[in-house]
């Protein structure tokens, strides 16, 4: 509004101020189009009362590509920014030690299983001298039936019956344990296995590496980080919007980026996020109307198949505007049509 009222005070002051009226007209009208040209240039161009803008930057999801234990990184296998595939190679660290405790885990498994046939072997024995022992005891007991035997044969009997069977209890037991012991060493094995498996650092999802954080020789800390990935398949901006805006939008809303590296192009988005929470206008962003001070956070996210098109053009950090509109049954104006490099 102000803008149209100062065009009208300039062509009627050039009205006035001019003898020919034609003429006058003709040089209101030059004027008023230049006028409008550097207004847009200026303060920005006009939009529908339905579509708001603020400024933001393009943000990409960051991930920590970190070691799990301590050790001596034996090559980093990237360069910063190369785009990298789900599982590909980061980073190795020098698996010596683990190598040597892994040997000594599968020998100790052998040992084990070997402790373990010996004890299938003893308990064969002891079930055999348990069966016969048993048998003898049976025949003493049969005999002093008859009078034909002693009671004295017949506790001798007893007796190697009960040791029979405690040798048979301990047999058993000694089996139990070296079974223990297999599954034990087995385990340690498992679980160094997964140490020198975690040794290579892989990329947990497609995307290009930002920064090397260590170089080879050196040596990190468990959880320290070796590089920084940022995941091309999750681009988004974040723009700050007044509360009769944001509180129209849906998610899911179509929206519009513009990059300002770019203008030519625009990008279509949808809302991802809207806070639930107002804020102060953060000092770094400008809003279309100075005077509010509370807003709220809106994220624009670009779609990954989109994204997956251009994503060696995808770079963070570049500022650009958002567009939103509170009415989504509105048409978009015509310069903010989607329009993407070919």
């Amino acid at each position: 509004m102000r803008r149209q009222q100062l065009c009208v005070l300039i062509s009627v002051a050039f009205l006035l101020g001019i003898g020919k009226p034609g003429l006058a007209q003709d040089r209101s009208q030059v004027f008023s189009a230049r006028f409008e040209a550097l207004w847009d240039k200026m303060i920005g161009p006009r939009l529908p009362e339905n579509v708001f803008m603020s400024n933001g930057r393009i943000e990409a999801q960051q991930v920590l590509i970190s070691t799990k234990f301590a050790g001596r990184l034996a090559a980093v296998l990237v360069e910063e920014g190369e785009i990298v595939d789900a599982g590909a190679p980061i980073a190795r660290i020098d698996t010596a030690d683990l190598d040597a405790q892994l040997a000594g885990a599968k020998a100790q498994v052998r040992r084990s299983e070997t402790s373990q046939i010996e004890a299938e072997a003893s308990i064969a024995q002891r079930q055999s001298e348990l069966t016969l022992a048993r048998q003898e005891f049976e025949r003493a007991q049969s005999m002093s039936n008859t009078g034909s035997g002693t009671m004295q044969q017949l506790e001798l009997r007893r007796s190697q019956l009960s040791v029979a069977e405690a040798a048979q209890r301990a047999a058993l037991a000694s089996r139990d344990e070296a079974e223990a012991a297999t599954e034990a060493a087995r385990a340690e094995v498992v679980r160094i296995q997964t140490l020198l498996d975690d040794a290579v650092l892989k990329a947990p999802r497609r995307g290009r590496i930002e920064y090397k954080l260590a170089q080879t020789g050196e040596v990190v800390a468990a959880g320290a980080p070796v590089a920084t990935l940022l995941d091309l398949s999750d681009v988004s901006m974040t723009i700050f919007l007044p509360a009769r805006a944001a509180g129209t939008l849906a998610i899911g809303d179509e929206a519009r980026i513009i990059l300002d590296p770019a203008p030519q192009y625009v990008v279509p988005a949808t809302v991802s996020f809207v806070s639930s929470q107002a804020q102060f206008t953060p000092k770094t962003v400008e809003t279309q109307d100075e005077r509010e001070k509370l807003v709220f956070r809106v994220k624009l996210k670009i779609a990954p198949d989109l994204l997956k098109d251009y994503e060696s053009r995808v770079k963070t950090g570049v500022r650009g505007i958002g567009y939103v509109r509170t009415d989504p049954k509105s048409a978009w104006p015509a310069k903010l049509q989607v329009k993407l490099p070919q």
